[in-house]
This record gives C-alpha cells, structure tokens and sequence, in this order.
C-alpha cells in the first residue's frame, strides 16, 4: 500500500451531548467513507466534548462515553476511525481509540498533560506510559494527542523509530491570538525534523471561555504544508499521503537526522494490528488540494467572538440575546458580533438614558439598531434614579455625591436589563471590554449584570479596530455604510455617569493603559522592566495597583471568551486577599 487516503473530520461537539456528538462523528465517518478515505480522525474528546473538567469525576459520565463508542464502532467498516474519547480502564486517561472492522482495535493514550494557563488535565487524567502505533495496511501510522505533538521528543520520537511513516495528531487546541501561525510552525518543524508526514485535526466552535478555530493541517515530510482546514467552521479535510515519497525524502536526506532515533527512542511502543479487512481499498485518482486561507488579524479576532457568542447561546439553549447599548463604542461591538453571530431577529437592544446621556449617545445607539435591523427598547432611568436619591437623601445628608450616585444609576441599568431577561428568557450580553475589566472601571450589580461578557478579553484599542474592520467589511460587502456610526468612533469614551465625564479623568490613554496590562498580566513584567520600556513609573504603579485590587470584581463578573494570551478568570489566578506590593 503506497498511497493512504487521510480525512480530518473538524467538528464542533458539545460537552456532555453523547447523543449530538455520535451523530457528528457518525456522519463524519459517512462523509469520510464517500471521499474515498482510508482513515478519518476526530479531535481530541470528541466523544466527550472538551473540556469536560469535573464531569470527569462522574462515575455515569464516563459510562455513558464509554457506551457512546460502542455505538460508533459498528460504523468503522471500511474505514478506520480515530476519535478522541475518555479510557477509565486503569486509570482515567485522555485517549484516541482506533476502530476498525467494526471493533475497538487499540487505545492511545495522551502522555504529555497540559497544566498550564486554562489546562488542568493533572487534575483528571494520569498520563500515558507508551507511545502508540497502529499497522494499516502494511504501513504504519502514529497517533498522539493535542500536546503530545508540541514536544520535540517524545512520543513522536519513539513512534518513528518504531517504523511510523505518518504521525496523526488529534487536537482540542484553543484559540487565541497568534496561536494559528504558531501551531503551523511547530507542525512543520515536527514534519521536517522527523522527515515523517504530519497531520493535527483540530476542534471547532465554542465552549464556555473557550473557542476552537479548527485550521486542521497536514504537512509531508519536506515540511510543505498539504492541506488546512476552515477557520472558525467545520470542515471535511481529504488529502493523499504518498509513503513513497516518505521513503524518497529520507532516503535523499544528507544530514542522518534520522541516524540512531532507535538508539535515542529505544520504546516500549504499543503497535496495534487492524488486521487485512480494515481498508476498503484505495480510492481512485487523487485528492483535491484543500487549503483555505486562514482569517489573520481582526478578521481572525471578530470570527473568533462570533463564534464564542453563537455556541454559548446554542449550546445553553437561550433563543435570544439582549444588550445594552448606551451609543459607545463597546456595546456597539458587542452588537454586531451579536447580529452576526445570532441574526438580527435574535438580538434586542435597551436603551437606558439618564439625567447625563447625551443626545449624541442617545441618537447613536437608535442609528446603530436601526443599522443592525434590531429592536430597540427605550426606558429612562430618570424616575427610578430620583427614587434612589430621596430614599437616601436623609442618610447622606452632608455628603457631596461622588461614585456611590454614579453606580446606583449603573444598578438600575443592571437591574433593568435583568428584568428582562427573567421575563422573557433572554440571555444578557454585557459589554465590558479588558481594559475596563483590568483596573475595575465598571461597575459590580450594574453593567457588569448578565450572562456572558463578549470582550472581556479584548483591549479597548482593539475593540476600536474591531469595529472599523466590521464597517469596512460591510462596504466592501456592497452596502452603504458600516453597522457602527462615525460618531460613536470618533467621541472620546465616558460612563456618562456624572456632567461632562471622561474615561481620561480617571484613566491614562487607552494606549498606555492596554500596553500596561499587557505587558502586567500577559507577559508577567516587573515593574522595573516596563518603566525600563519607556512607561512613566507612578503611572505604572498606579495602574498594577488598580489590576490587582479589583480581582474581586472580576471573580464576579460573567464568563467570557478567551483571545489573548492570557485571560483573567482561568488564565490567570490571583489572590483577592493579598497585601504584596501595597
């Protein structure tokens, strides 16, 4: 056998939906077996759905992922199927079966665990003890797992010198900004320093802060990329690997990269037989070539909030999603990844102006709903706030109002919209962007109520870019105008919380504010390195100050999709109480 046919079957499982997850595998292997392919693979816990976290505890979850291999096995005919799903035989281990013949042939299990920034697989499974290899057709291909491929050594180094011509990685590998180019880079390099085909399947779609982006590859043994799947969607990737030209590269290869991996990478590997009926034969012809162009930059950022929006309200059963929107720059974003991501039909703004709002700001949120083809619901907040202020005014008598009056109008807002989602079952979208969320400038029970918090890790510059990438990405689509009014681009940002507020009172420049947390809470940078970096030292320490002293909000606030390099909440765990630095 000197050609396989490989298929990478993208999908986007949801955590604990056995039922919907067989169906997607089950039609992936269907969808395979059509396009004449000899092996199809699914990504890591595809079965399960990733991350499971503690439902890996439950006794029942495992057995119902344990029955829902069983059911797929008798569909592996002709073809053979490497999904990712739970091994609770002798462990709890993260493992890819290989079904074949209608029957579980092998097991692999998962040997490097992540227990980094958002991964927590210590806490779950124990890692494997044995690289695996399985014999299809007289060939022999390795199967890893997720992070198993981003070590150098071990296991791929075993897997080759048991002989493996094709390295199959399956993958639950998450997306945040910049990670796409640098898993291709890793992948080639794998491909190239091992002189072996390389091929990751990637997950898809959105799971709590989590979001996939698929971009499934294969690279041959030169490290020239063969075939990529679809950013942020699922896809069906076909392509030829041609262990003759495997054999040709290594045979031509002048440096022995190769020479003593034996020796090196000496085993135990377990080598699973699937026996002569596995194979359906080879297809006719040859694949088409499958290589989309990966989404960069804000086209990547913006694909990557659609998605993350619309799997959170599929997923958890919400029909509609509703927004404040006050006519700035956040809620506006927050809308539109909203519409796209749920069409209009599905998405309702509020509109709840105070004593401060301005008629620019009021004007700008109607545009924006009417720009998106949303319903628009226009409450004052005027009455209610005037309640607040009589009902207190005995107790704060001889007190000069400050932030207490600016977040009881903000509770109102918050309490407002709640309302609304209690009644008619809609799913609250807040609007609070990272740079907000770092120094504490929101406010708790106020616009920080609700379900799910869109751009919570996404810099207030980047909500800017976001928005003129989404204008212009209408224009060039043939319409008139972009969704967000110049106007709402162009007014510096305030609460309107009090006359004449800015967010420049109280904050530096977006631009030095961003930089600051990036270098602070991405790149974990000593004070003395950033003001070394050219940032003004009280600035610095003023604003690190306000990061870590509003950790306590943060705990508190909604769940939100993940697209830096480091997020708050599961990326990075800070104390609340904690005196270092004061």
């Amino acid at each position: 056998m000197n050609r396989i046919r490989l298929a990478l079957a993208q999908i986007n499982p949801t955590v604990g939906d056995f039922d919907g997850n067989v169906a997607l595998i089950v039609d992936g292997i269907g969808r395979a077996k059509a396009g004449g392919a000899d092996i199809v693979a699914f990504p890591e816990l595809a079965l399960t759905g990733y991350p499971p976290e503690d439902l890996t505890f439950n006794p029942d979850f495992l057995d119902a992922n344990r029955e829902a291999l069983q059911r797929l096995l008798p569909y592996a005919q002709g073809i053979v199927a490497v999904v990712g799903f739970i091994d609770g035989d002798g462990g709890i281990f993260n493992a890819a079966a290989i079904a074949a013949g209608g029957r579980l042939a092998g097991i692999c299990h998962k040997m490097q665990l992540p227990n980094y920034g958002v991964f927590d697989e210590f806490r779950y499974f124990v890692p494997g003890s044995a690289p695996a290899v399985f014999d299809c057709g007289g060939r022999l291909v390795g199967v890893n797992v997720c992070e198993d491929i981003w070590y150098p050594d071990e296991p791929i180094g075993s897997q080759v010198a048991a002989g493996a011509e094709l390295i199959l990685n399956i993958s639950a590998s998450p997306y945040r900004v910049r990670r796409t180019r640098a898993r291709e880079e890793m992948l080639e390099t794998r491909a190239r320093d091992y002189l072996t085909p390389v091929a990751l399947v990637n997950m898809v779609g959105g799971q709590d802060e989590l979001v996939f982006d698929g971009n499934s590859l294969v690279f041959d043994a030169h490290g020239k990329l063969l075939a990529r799947g679809e950013s942020f969607a699922e896809d069906l990737v076909v392509v030829d690997i041609d262990f003759e030209e495997v054999a040709n590269a290594r045979h031509r290869d002048g440096i022995g990269r190769l020479e003593g991996l034996q020796e090196r990478h000496p085993g135990p590997v377990s080598i699973f037989s699937l026996g002569d009926d596995a194979l359906g034969g080879q297809a006719d012809g040859h694949a088409a070539p499958h290589l989309p162009e990966p989404l960069s930059g804000p086209a990547e950022v913006y694909s990557a909030l659609t998605t993350g929006v619309r799997d959170y309200v599929r997923k958890n059963r919400f029909e509609k999603a509703l927004i404040a929107l006050s006519g700035g720059v956040d809620s506006s974003l927050v809308a539109c990844v909203a519409v796209d991501a749920l069409g209009a039909g599905n998405v309702v703004g509020v509109s709840m102006p105070s004593r401060y709002t301005s008629e620019g700001t009021r004007s700008d949120a109607a545009e924006l709903a009417r720009r998106l083809g949303i319903d628009l619901h226009t409450i004052s907040i005027e009455p209610l706030f005037e309640v607040y202020l009589e009902t207190l005014a005995p107790e704060f008598a001889g007190r000069e109002p400050d932030s207490t009056e600016e977040n009881i109008q903000a509770r109102i807002r918050g309490n407002l919209i709640m309302a609304f989602s209690n009644k008619f079952g809609w799913l609250v979208l807040t609007t609070g962007n990272k740079s907000e969320a770092s120094v504490g400038y929101a406010t708790l029970y106020g616009d920080m109520a609700g379900g799910f918090a869109v751009i919570k890790d996404v810099p207030k510059t980047m909500v800017y870019e976001l928005c003129r990438y989404r204008n212009a990405a209408a224009v060039a689509a043939g319409e008139k105008e972009g969704p967000v009014p110049q106007s709402v681009m162009a007014r510096p940002p305030s609460a309107e919380l009090a006359p004449d507020q800015k967010d420049q009172d109280t904050l530096p420049p977006y631009e030095v504010l961003d930089r600051i947390i990036e270098e602070y809470v991405e790149r974990d940078r000593s004070l003395e390195e950033m003001i070394a970096g050219g940032l003004d030292g009280e600035t610095v320490r003023r604003i690190t100050r306000m990061i870590d002293r509003n950790e306590y909000k943060r705990r508190q606030a909604p769940p939100g999709i993940k697209i830096t390099s480091r997020a708050f909440g599961k990326d990075r765990r800070f104390p609340i109480t904690n005196r270092f630095g004061y």
